[in-house]
Parts: structure tokens; C-alpha cells; sequence
């Protein structure tokens, strides 16, 4: 059995351990397992569409109530900043959120700005009340064409201006993975410090010329061949159709998560963080910018 075989075997096992949980994931508040992580942007709150809570961001208490741990705000995208992301931020805090913030990197313009951008930003909104939370957790959003230089100076210089490495996101991409395989090992060894932020919302997507469609979370880390699991897992997004979100959730055999969070009215994008309640606040506090 060669290491990819094996690599998929384990990741086959493993999903029989993840989907009981992730069958709890939209349940009113209920979810004592794996902690809920909300990701939103200025395209949030999105339309309603069916009876139940709402949410905005001056007011997240709706996500909490239905069990989500922690918030992460787009802070800007391709060098243009998001105009609600302190307001979400602040909203998180005030509820008893963890908060964090990525940045969506665009390939039309230099790594380094961007990353500069988003330090400085996060730097201002770190500054600009008091905060409960320690930490604002940061990330970087790569592009599903990002070049690999790109990404390394990216996450140097959120580092070097920080003193730790973001949390890395990646679009399910061909491109993507075919890049980081054929990255050398000291490449590989500078992105295995940043946590990984798996994007996977069904095992049906994801399938390319180069490596079948993954299955779970930790299959689509093996392919990577840089991380050995996941940190983050984004199992719900949504699709633009005609003027309208459409829920997409992770999907197996089945397995089909809802497509709402537990009561509320609209779509927002859910991830899971890959370990307790506890190792989420450890996690939490040792990486992104200090609030003090």
C-alpha cells in the first residue's frame, strides 16, 4: 500500500468519527463537540429566506445562541478593506466570541501590500476599544490561482510584523494542490507551521485531473502533501444564483448537513475546529494580534 492509499484509508476511518458530530452542526445551540466557527463578510447577513432568527453585524447574538464559538470577519480583498469587519468584530466580542479576521489575497496586487493592509488594519481595530478577547485570530485567503511566492511572502510578512504565522486558507483548487506537492521541502516546512483551514463542502466537489475528489477534511490535507490534518474545516458556503445565496453543505454517502444553522432565517458559511472547546481557546490565544 503505497502513501496515498494509506493516507485515504485513515482518512476514510476518521470520517466515521466526524460525521456524528458534524450531524449536530446545525442544531440550535445544542453542539457540544466540535466548536461552531462563523466566517462572514460584507456580503453578510445574506437575504432572508425562511421563518426563523436574524442576524446583523451590531447584533451576532442569533449565532451564538445557535452554538457557533468563534467569528472571522473578512478584513479586505485585493487591496480594497471590508467596511464591516470591526463592527462584526466588535459585535463577536461583546456576545463572548473568539474573534478573528482573514484577508482575501488577490493575484493583481503584490503579496506584501496586501499583507500590510491587513496587519494594519487589524492593528487599528486591535486599538480601538476594550476588548474580552486576548487574541485576534489572523488568516490568509489565497485565491484558488495564488502563486506560491505569493503565499510564502504573504505569510512572511504577516509574521514578521505579528511575530506568528497566519492560518492558512485555501480554495479547493487543481492549481492549488498540484503547487504545493511540488513545493520544496523548506517551502513546505515554512506553510506546515501555519495552521491549515480545509475548504470542503462536499466530497463530490473538488475532483481534478491530478487526485480524486476528496472525501473528508484530512483526505483533501493529504493531497496537499504538507499538513497532516486539518485545523479548520469550512463545510458550508454558499452559491450566488440569479441574485440569491444558495446553502451548500458538506455532503457524503448519506450524510447531508442542513443547510441552515440551526434556527436562523438565511444562510452564513460554518466551519468546525478540529478539537475540543478548551483546545480551541489554547489555539485561540497563541496565535493572530494582541488586544492588549
Amino acid at each position: 500500500m503505497n502513501h496515498l492509499e494509506w493516507a485515504m484509508r485513515v482518512s476514510s476511518l476518521l470520517f466515521l468519527a466526524i460525521v456524528p458530530i458534524l450531524t449536530h452542526c446545525g442544531g440550535g445551540g445544542t453542539s457540544t463537540r466540535m466548536p461552531q466557527v462563523i466566517n462572514v463578510s460584507a456580503y453578510d447577513p445574506k437575504e432572508r429566506q425562511r421563518e426563523g432568527r436574524s442576524y446583523s453585524e451590531h447584533d451576532v447574538s442569533a449565532l451564538k445562541d445557535n452554538g457557533a464559538t468563534a467569528l472571522i470577519a473578512r478584513c479586505g480583498k485585493g487591496g480594497v478593506l471590508d467596511e464591516k469587519c470591526a463592527t462584526f468584530l466588535a459585535s463577536a466580542d461583546r456576545v463572548g466570541m473568539h474573534v478573528g479576521a482573514y484577508y482575501r489575497l488577490q493575484t493583481h496586487v503584490d503579496a506584501v501590500a496586501q499583507a500590510d493592509q491587513f496587519v494594519s488594519r487589524m492593528e487599528s481595530i486591535a486599538r480601538s476599544r476594550s476588548w474580552n478577547s486576548e487574541k485576534i485570530l489572523l488568516a490568509g485567503d489565497f485565491d484558488a490561482n495564488s502563486k506560491l511566492s505569493d503565499i510564502t511572502r504573504f505569510i512572511d510578512r504577516v509574521e514578521s510584523r505579528t511575530g506568528s504565522p497566519p492560518v492558512v486558507y485555501l480554495e479547493n483548487s487543481e492549481h492549488l494542490r498540484v503547487l504545493l506537492n511540488k513545493a520544496d521541502p523548506a517551502t513546505k516546512a515554512k506553510l506546515r507551521r501555519c495552521p491549515y483551514w480545509a475548504a470542503l463542502y462536499s466530497c463530490e466537489s473538488g475532483a481534478c485531473k491530478s487526485f480524486p475528489a476528496p472525501e473528508t477534511p484530512t483526505g483533501l490535507a493529504n493531497q496537499y502533501n504538507v499538513w497532516q490534518d486539518w485545523t479548520l474545516w469550512q463545510y458550508g458556503g454558499v452559491d450566488w444564483q440569479n441574485g440569491r445565496s444558495t446553502p451548500k453543505c458538506y455532503v457524503h454517502r448519506t450524510f447531508r448537513s442542513s443547510p441552515y444553522f440551526g434556527n436562523l432565517d438565511r444562510p452564513v458559511e460554518r466551519n468546525v475546529f478540529n478539537g475540543s472547546h478548551g483546545e480551541l481557546a489554547s489555539f485561540w490565544s497563541r496565535h493572530g494580534i494582541s488586544t492588549r
